[in-house]
């Protein structure tokens, strides 16, 4: 919660990665509260009250999974509209032509991109580009969890499309904070 909550402030794509993992911890707790106050919060070095709040948040999040019936597969809705926040965002920057710096790393990216949807089921299904980088960006993720070698290309692949995803990330930020001139992107 409170790691969600400065990732929001501060890199919206780091928000949605990190929300990603936190369904699956969920999912992997088996969408019990106990289970997931024993494994996770007991052993943090969080006070009583920071503790509560956390295990709040947490049953708050596992109601929403069930509600939205989402405790095998798929995103908690308000982590699917920041990510089609920054889906509507990446189109207006390629549409507008007036971010050359974007569309420079959209280009450096997109092959890697289009072999990674092109290869992946998962990404396959994805709505459009960026979800796919997304869903690339947490796979690499869950490998390095893992500790398994990535190859050459992969590590390619990653750094050119983390680059394309902070950027837009950062123009994202730029934007919430009014710093972005919303007429640049018409």
């Amino acid at each position: 919660m409170f790691v969600a909550k400065e990732k929001k402030e501060e890199n919206i794509a780091e928000y949605i990665l990190y929300m990603w993992q936190i369904e699956d911890l969920i999912r992997a707790n088996q969408l019990d509260l106990d289970a997931i106050q024993q494994n996770i919060i007991a052993s943090s070095s969080l006070s009583p009250d920071k503790k509560k709040q956390l295990l709040e948040w947490y049953s708050d999040l596992i109601e929403m999974m069930r509600a939205e019936n989402i405790q095998q597969t798929g995103h908690l809705q308000f982590v699917s509209n920041a990510l089609d926040d920054l889906i509507d965002l990446h189109y207006a920057l390629v549409k507008s032509q007036k971010h050359a710096d974007y569309t420079a790393q959209l280009y450096k990216a997109l092959p890697y991109m289009a072999d990674f949807i092109r290869r992946s089921e998962v990404a396959s299904h994805a709505k459009d580009e960026v979800e796919g980088c997304f869903v690339f960006l947490y796979g690499v993720f869950l490998l390095r969890l893992q500790r398994k070698p990535l190859t050459q290309e992969t590590e390619q692949a990653f750094a050119q499309i983390s680059k394309l995803i902070a950027l837009l990330s950062l123009k994202y930020k730029q934007f919430q904070l009014g710093a972005l001139d919303p007429e640049s992107l018409s």
